[in-house]
């Protein structure tokens, strides 16, 4: 047990300081789904699994409430696994390592797991609880959403019996979300040729220090790509630098988190204090460039070993220009939300395999026809360099509806714990409720949390004061469900 198990309301933080310990990343949720269930059997609760592997939860409505409309609290399963270079944590074996910093929660050198353990670990706590009023309640949790959205994608039909879904995967608090961004994976392939190496020096390139973040909720914060910017480099370099051959190419490690680092091993002849010149050049007019949005930004060259292939002076020139070309972030934002985020792509992931360059790049809209816009536009310019294109794993966005009995219920709670009306907002990131309507177009959906920041990297933080705030408005909207 760790420090957070003596933070207010104890019962979450309890639940939560028990998740950090049991490794749950993307698919590696196993342990604590059968943790889970194992506890559910011994309370003597209704439990059970589907064939993708999400687990039910029922319990039964408190005195008084068995005649109101059945709820389900749903949250995921899994979390993103991002730890500082350096950092030798196992995310399959290691648990989080949560610590209290003020009114902030965070995790030792690590993503702390917040998106979405404290849902997660709000929702288990509903169900310990002898002294929490609610209607029929069952709690949904889902597998493996952070990389592909399997578990809500894969859903067994007519599974669920609630009339109202609380999704527990926002990151703000005294906001209401009601629609959010759908999304599709574009998976880029460009072949390359490979010749012995013949140069003098091999060296790696390394740019780190950035801030990564979310790909969908940090997407317009002007937070650079470390892909992105590499190849900006690649790209300066190789005009000065006519001798010079990639031999690998390389960034991030998730498809929904802005990379925070990126390397590129190159062979070269000529000087190299030159070329160190030349880097250091560089960065200080990054630095200068991006002095607020990345602060901690680095960009040096070190010796490395001599590789026995390089690009071919026609595939390097490709692949750095293919990667200085791809479009990356915001690509428009929306006509009807104000302040909203309508279609963006970000690549999250680069790595080099034999003679091929390969690509990982999320793509979100809020409309369908943005993200069929993006997706033929990065098409086409894969096309020009000669790369294929493939795309999977779509799931759709979440149509607002602006008037409804949840959502109503939750604002005249939220504006009585906060003394102020809260946003009614729609995210552009993914959220699972999209599939959930698909599969169950009745239920009435609102999704709410605590306040969350820098998700999906291991600066991720959650606000103490805003978990108990979320959990009392948690408790009253499900003390006050209506009668069905």
């Amino acid at each position: 047990m760790s420090e957070i198990t003596h933070l207010q309301p104890q019962l979450l933080w309890k639940w939560f300081d028990q998740i950090c310990a049991i490794p749950h990343p993307s698919h590696h949720e196993e342990a604590l789904a059968n943790f889970i269930v194992n506890w559910a059997k011994e309370k003597q609760f209704f439990v059970e699994r589907d064939e993708a592997g999400n687990v039910l939860i029922r319990k039964p409505a408190t005195a008084g409430m068995k005649n109101r409309t059945p709820v389900a609290l749903q949250a995921h399963l899994d979390m993103v696994p991002q730890a500082n270079e350096g950092n030798p944590h196992d995310f399959t074996k290691d648990p989080i390592r949560p610590y209290i910093d003020g009114d902030w929660v965070k995790a030792q050198g690590t993503t702390l797991g917040a998106d979405n353990g404290i849902g997660l670990a709000s929702a288990l706590a509903v169900l310990e609880s002898d002294d929490i009023a609610h209607p029929p309640l069952e709690v949904l949790l889902t597998m493996t959403e952070e990389t592909g959205m399997d578990g809500a994608l894969n859903l067994r039909r007519n599974w669920l019996q609630s009339e109202i879904l609380i999704n527990t995967d926002t990151e703000e608090i005294g906001e209401i979300y009601i629609g959010c961004a759908g999304g599709i994976n574009a998976n880029l392939t460009l072949p390359i040729e490979r010749e012995k190496n013949a140069f003098e020096h091999c060296v790696q390139l390394t740019l780190k220090g950035l801030r990564g973040g979310h790909s969908g909720c940090d997407i317009h914060t002007g937070r650079a790509n470390a892909i992105k910017v590499l190849a900006r480099v690649l790209a300066k370099l190789a005009q000065n630098q006519p001798h010079l051959a990639l031999a690998e190419i390389r960034g991030g490690s998730i498809r929904n988190a802005i990379p925070r680092e990126a390397a590129a091993v190159l062979a070269f002849n000529g000087d190299l204090n030159t070329l160190e010149r030349e880097v250091k050049n560089l960065e200080v007019l990054l630095k200068e460039e991006l002095a607020i949005a990345e602060p901690n930004l680095t960009l040096f060259i070190e010796p490395a070993d001599n590789a026995e292939t390089v690009f071919t002076p026609q595939s390097t020139k490709t692949t750095i220009h293919l990667l200085n070309a791809l479009p990356n972030g915001v690509i428009r934002n929306s006509d009807v939300i104000k302040n909203v985020v309508e279609s963006s792509l970000s690549i999250g992931v680069l790595k080099t395999e034999g003679d091929k360059v390969k690509g990982t790049i999320l793509v979100r809209s809020l409309i369908e026809s943005g993200k069929a816009y993006v997706t033929e536009l990065l098409s086409s310019v894969a096309t020009l360099a000669g790369a294929k294109t493939e795309f999977s794993a779509p799931y759709p966005g979440w149509k607002p509806v602006n008037d409804s009995a949840i959502l109503n219920l939750t604002k005249k709670h939220y504006a009585e714990v906060l003394g102020k009306e809260p946003e009614i907002k729609v995210i552009h990131a993914g959220l699972e409720c999209g599939l959930l309507k698909e599969h169950y177009p009745h239920i009435d959906m609102v999704s709410l949390g605590p306040t969350i920041r820098n998700a999906h990297s291991p600066d991720e933080k959650v606000q103490i004061s805003a978990v108990k705030t979320y959990w009392e408005v948690l408790v009253r909207v499900l003390g006050d469900i209506s009668i069905k």
